[in-house]
C-alpha cells in the first residue's frame, strides 16, 4: 500500500492546520488567570472568552465549508489558516476585556472553519485502508497543538506574558506557504464539481435524522474533550496550587497520552470498526475518573491525566473518518465540520460551567472535571451505537486515481 508524494503532503498539512488551530486555542486556557489579575474580574468571567471562541465556530464551519464546496477545499484551507492567525495576533493587543472577548469570538469563526475543510481534503485524498489511521493522526493535531501550547507557556510565558503569548501565535500563518507549494486540490473534489449538485440546506433536509443525530453525538464529544481539557491547567494551578512550569510538565504528559491513544485507537478503527473503537474508548475513561480529578500528588494526577487523555482522545480519532464516511457527499466539506461545530455551540457553556460548579463548592474543580466527564462519557457510549457505520466507503465515487491509489 504506497502514499503518493501529494498525498502525504495533504496528511501532513491537514495535520498542521489541527495542530497550529488548537496551539492558538489553548495558548488562551493557559492564562485565564493573568488575564482575569490584569482586567480585574474573575476568572468565569474571562472563561466567557473560551465560550465565546467554541460558540462561534458553528457560523465559521459554515462559511468556510461552503467556500470548500464551491471553491474548493485547498484555496479556502489557505485563506482560513491565515484569518485565525492574523486573529490570534490581534488578542495579544486587545486594550480591554470586552475587547478580547470580540477577538476571541472572532477567533472561533476562523478556527470553525479549519476542521471541516481539512479533513474533507485528506479523507478524498489517502488511500481508503490507510482513513482510520489517518484519522487518528488529524485527530493528533488537536492535543498535539496543547502540547505545543504547553511548551510555549512553560518556556516563553515568564518572559513575554499573556500578551506575548497570542503574539506568538501568528506563526501557523507560515502554513499558508506550504499549502500553496505542495497541496494538490482533492480528487474527490474535482470529480464532484463536474456534477450538479443540491445546496446545502436541501441535503439537510433530506437528511434531517442523521444531522439531528450527528449534533447530538458531536455535543456530547465536546462537552467529553473540553470538559476534560479546558479548566484542568486551572484546576492545576488553583486547587493544587502547582507552579507553572509543573503545569507545563503535566500538560505535556497528558498531551503525549492523547496523542498515543489518538494513534491507537484510530488505526483500530480500521480492524474492529468505528463505532466499537468509540464505545470502548469511551467506556474506559469511567474507571480513570478518581486517580485524574481526586488523587494528591503531582505523579498520581500525571498519570491520570495520561490515562484519561489516552481514552478521551482515543474515542475522538475516530471522529473525523467517521463523520465523513457518513457524510453527504455533496456538502461533505460543510456537513462534518458543521454538526461538530454547532455540537461545539451547545457544549459552549463547558467552560463557564465547570468554572462555576467549582466556585459553588469551596473551590473542587476535581469535582466539576468528573461531574461532566462521567455524564458525557457513558452518554458518548450509549449514542454511538445508533450510528451507521460506513467504513472503507468509495468518497471520489468516479476518482479513479483515488481508487488505485487505495
Amino acid at each position: 500500500m504506497s502514499w503518493t508524494r501529494e498525498q502525504r503532503n495533504v496528511t501532513i498539512a491537514a495535520y498542521l492546520g489541527w495542530t497550529l488551530d488548537a496551539f492558538d486555542f489553548f495558548l488562551m486556557v493557559f492564562v485565564l488567570k493573568d488575564i482575569a489579575t490584569e482586567f480585574n474580574t474573575g476568572i468565569p468571567a474571562v472563561a466567557l472568552a473560551v465560550t465565546l471562541t467554541l460558540a462561534m465556530r458553528p457560523i465559521g464551519a459554515l462559511i468556510f465549508g461552503y467556500l470548500a464546496d464551491r471553491f474548493g477545499r485547498r484555496p479556502t484551507l489557505m485563506i482560513n489558516v491565515a484569518c485565525f492567525s492574523l486573529l490570534e495576533f490581534a488578542s495579544g493587543f486587545a486594550p480591554s476585556l470586552t475587547a478580547l472577548l470580540v477577538l476571541r469570538a472572532l477567533f472561533g469563526v476562523a478556527m470553525g472553519g479549519e476542521w471541516g475543510v481539512g479533513s474533507a481534503l485528506t479523507m478524498e485524498t489517502v488511500p481508503t485502508r490507510s482513513r482510520g489511521l489517518v484519522s487518528g493522526i488529524l485527530q493528533a493535531g488537536y492535543p498535539s497543538g496543547y502540547l505545543l501550547a504547553s511548551v510555549v507557556f512553560g518556556v516563553l510565558y515568564q518572559h513575554i506574558g499573556w500578551r506575548g503569548m497570542f503574539m506568538i501565535g501568528v506563526l501557523p500563518a507560515l502554513l499558508v506557504l506550504y499549502v500553496r507549494s505542495n497541496v494538490p486540490e482533492s480528487p474527490g473534489w474535482k470529480q464532484m464539481a463536474k456534477r450538479p449538485r443540491p445546496s446545502l440546506m436541501s441535503t439537510l433536509k433530506h437528511n434531517w435524522k442523521l444531522s439531528i443525530y450527528a449534533v447530538v453525538l458531536m455535543t456530547a464529544f465536546n462537552f467529553f474533550s473540553h470538559g476534560t481539557q479546558d479548566m484542568y491547567p486551572t484546576f492545576l494551578r488553583e486547587q493544587h496550587h502547582f507552579a507553572p512550569h509543573m503545569v507545563t510538565w503535566i500538560s505535556i504528559a497528558l498531551n503525549l497520552g492523547a496523542i498515543a491513544g489518538g494513534l491507537a485507537f484510530g488505526w483500530g478503527s480500521e480492524k474492529i470498526g468505528r463505532r466499537r473503537a468509540i464505545f470502548i474508548a469511551a467506556l474506559m475513561a469511567l474507571p480513570v475518573l478518581p486517580l485524574w480529578a481526586f488523587s494528591s500528588g503531582a505523579v498520581a494526577l500525571a498519570i491520570g491525566a495520561v490515562l484519561m487523555q489516552i481514552f478521551e482522545q482515543g474515542a475522538w480519532s475516530v471522529i473525523p473518518v467517521h463523520l465523513n464516511e457518513i457524510s453527504p457527499e455533496e456538502v461533505r466539506a460543510t456537513f462534518p465540520g458543521f454538526v461538530y461545530q454547532l455540537g461545539n455551540l451547545l457544549a459552549s457553556g463547558n467552560a463557564a460551567l465547570q468554572a462555576q460548579i467549582a466556585v459553588n463548592h469551596g473551590g473542587n474543580y476535581g469535582l466539576a472535571l468528573a461531574l461532566v466527564t462521567g455524564i458525557v462519557a457513558v452518554v458518548i457510549a450509549v449514542l454511538i451505537l445508533f450510528s451507521p457505520e460506513r467504513r472503507g466507503i468509495d468518497m471520489t465515487r468516479t476518482s479513479a486515481g483515488s481508487a488505485a491509489a487505495s
